[in-house]
């Protein structure tokens, strides 16, 4: 190379152009790069990034930069149409095979295909497994293949989809193409499962962080049924975007049908309803700027509206890991919002029932059990809620979020000390080879068949003074505060120690560990704050902005309804908000605001700066 010759540019530089130049962000967040970097030099990856972070990114780039068109499966028709009307408005060459495609529209997209015009094509598991289309595929350059939402491979997972397991054999039939398995919420068991099934063994793991900043965390204990508590928690925060979750369809439709009665613009969506009226809903709720979803979890995943400001469950979810994916539909614009759950005895009990009326072997029984008190030690316990996700997901060194209801207003609790003594003292011994069950069995002296080893314990029977339930709930608690850990071990977990100096602060008396007092009653209701009109964006303004700031939104609006799309696919809230506080005079001033790619700038740029001027 000659001494004055410009440096070549490396891959990354070249994807980092591309962010900036198409989706109008200056920089990679996170482990977006390293994900990106590995794809590209055409190596596999399993990418575990919270709801927010920018999944899709991950594989949508190295599908832009690598030769051929880049497969993206995805679960849902509306996901998949919501992502690429996104790209397409972002000047990306993307397209959807899915049912609601007619025949012309397949056509034109095979035509595109075969003459190299696509970078990316989403499809369902099941589309993409139709031997005609594979016969088709396998004869075109494919630059990837990325697995969304890929938990649904897992068993393990809390949205198991059988038909996510046939995507095991696109490691035969498009060898040597990079795939890209991504995700929001995986514990260790299920990305082990997740490798497994999808023959990702060698692929190098991301995970990131689940710490989600900008969630407020609270959960009540119900009194009686949810209804009226969820419509008080609703008409506390007005004109704002918010999915309300509920356990059953006629759940949905009686909560939807009481808060209109009380002038909240809410509608039901669970899959008892006609599917042209599920779209039309889904479509208004994505549409509108203030709306209510009224939901069974038939409604939600990969939805990408940015500005719902809460997530409330009138019933609780299954698992830890359906609540971070469900709470996490709130705030995707990294804009405060809340998740609140209510809950009750009786809930555990109809989540127990649902899972032994499963056929399923007794190893997943087992694991789903399993789940279901974890999160109910979550949602009843006294730890960080926060805190509690992340350690759940592997997290170490996690500190408290110090803004959940239990971090600003902690309930009464007993001291549970000696008790976790002994259950940590009883797991040390045992030396990390038995699960939770076996070691409360342990405490009690109620082992079936124990050997004269484990009789001759000191922590043998040790533990009379609680209930098996009481153990369990206990052993969950320490799980949560990483005072224990759980070994995933082939879907037969063992319970070991935890963090060393924790644990050693509980033997000496340093650490107290606390368990919630029982009450009788609803305490102080979680999550109520003053009722505010404005959306979050145009709180965080200052009042000079918000006039500028409403009539970005009008304009907003009245482009996205000539066009058929959400608001949020032409501009986000948060680049509306920055618009409004800078006020750009010129195409290159606006082009300097987040989110605000070229293609959008082409479109939209002098639209923007009419409507700047003018206000």
């Amino acid at each position: 190379m000659l001494a004055d010759s410009p440096p070549l540019e490396s891959p990354l530089d070249a994807a980092t152009a591309i962010l900036r130049r198409t989706f109008g962000h200056a920089s990679f967040r996170g482990l977006q790069a390293g994900v990106i970097e590995e794809v590209l030099a055409g190596r596999h990856a399993l990418a575990v990034l919270p709801t927010g972070g920018g999944k899709s990114v991950c594989f949508q780039i190295p599908a832009m930069m690598r030769p051929g068109v880049g497969l993206v499966v995805s679960p849902l028709i509306a996901l998949m149409a919501d992502q690429v009307e996104g790209l397409v408005q972002s000047g990306v060459a993307a397209a959807r095979l899915d049912s609601d495609t007619t025949l012309d529209e397949r056509s034109a997209v095979w035509r595109r295909i075969e003459a190299g015009e696509l970078d990316l094509l989403y499809l369902s598991p099941e589309g993409l497994m139709q031997p005609n289309t594979l016969d088709r595929l396998t004869r075109q350059k494919i630059a990837l293949i990325a697995i969304d939402e890929a938990h649904c491979v897992s068993q393990w997972g809390h949205d198991f989809r059988p038909e996510y397991r046939m995507l095991g054999r696109l490691a035969e039939l498009f060898p040597g193409v990079p795939r890209v398995a991504v995700t929001a919420t995986a514990d260790a068991r299920t990305r082990e499962d997740i490798r497994g099934e999808l023959q990702l063994e060698q692929a190098r793991e991301f995970v990131a962080s689940f710490a989600r900043p900008e969630l407020r965390l609270s959960a009540e204990r119900k009194q009686g049924r949810s209804d009226k508590r969820v419509i008080e928690l609703v008409k506390a925060r007005p004109n704002r975007s918010g999915v309300i979750y509920s356990g059953s369809r006629d759940g949905t439709d009686r909560i939807a049908e009481a808060l209109k009665a009380e002038g909240v613009p809410a509608v039901a969506y669970h899959a008892g309803l006609d599917r042209k009226v599920r779209n039309e809903r889904l479509m208004h709720f994505l549409n509108a700027e203030e709306a209510v979803m009224v939901a069974t979890i038939a409604f939600g995943m990969g939805v990408d509206k940015p500005d719902v400001r809460y997530v409330i469950h009138a019933d609780p979810p299954a698992s830890i890991e359906a609540y971070w994916q469900e709470i996490g539909r709130a705030g995707r614009d990294g804009e405060p919002a809340e998740g609140i759950t209510l809950y009750g005895a009786s809930d555990m009990a109809w989540a127990m029932r649902r899972i032994d009326g499963r056929e399923v072997s007794d190893t997943v029984r087992m694991g789903q059990t399993r789940k279901v008190r974890q999160l109910y030690g979550l949602l009843d316990g006294m730890a960080c809620r926060a805190a509690a996700v992340r350690r759940y997901f592997g997290e170490e060194g996690v500190q408290a979020c110090g803004q959940c209801d239990l971090c600003l207003a902690p309930p009464e609790s007993v001291d549970a000390s000696v008790a976790a003594q002994k259950a940590l003292a009883a797991a040390q011994r045992l030396g990390g080879r038995v699960g939770r069950g076996r070691l409360a069995d342990h405490l009690l002296g109620k082992t079936k068949d124990v050997s004269s080893t484990e009789a001759a314990l000191s922590t043998w029977g040790i533990g009379q003074e609680l209930s098996p339930a009481a153990w369990r709930d206990l052993i969950d608690q320490l799980l949560f505060e990483g005072l224990l850990r759980e070994d995933p071990n082939d879907g037969r977990p063992l319970i070991g120690l935890g963090d060393a100096d924790a644990v050693r602060a509980v033997y000496r008396g340093e650490r107290v560990v606390s368990i919630r007092k029982p009450v009788e009653g609803q305490g102080a209701p979680a999550g109520r704050q003053r009722q505010r009109r404005r959306g979050a964006e145009q709180e965080a303004l200052a009042p000079e902005h918000h006039i500028l700031f409403d009539a970005l939104r009008a304009w907003r609006r009245n482009i996205a309804a000539e066009q058929g799309v959400p608001p949020y696919v032409i501009f986000h809230d948060r680049t509306l908000g920055e618009i409004a506080a800078f006020c750009p005079a010129t195409l290159n001033d606006l082009a300097g605001i987040g989110g605000v790619g070229q293609a959008k700038l082409d479109h939209y740029g002098l639209m923007v700066l009419k409507v700047v001027r003018e206000n």
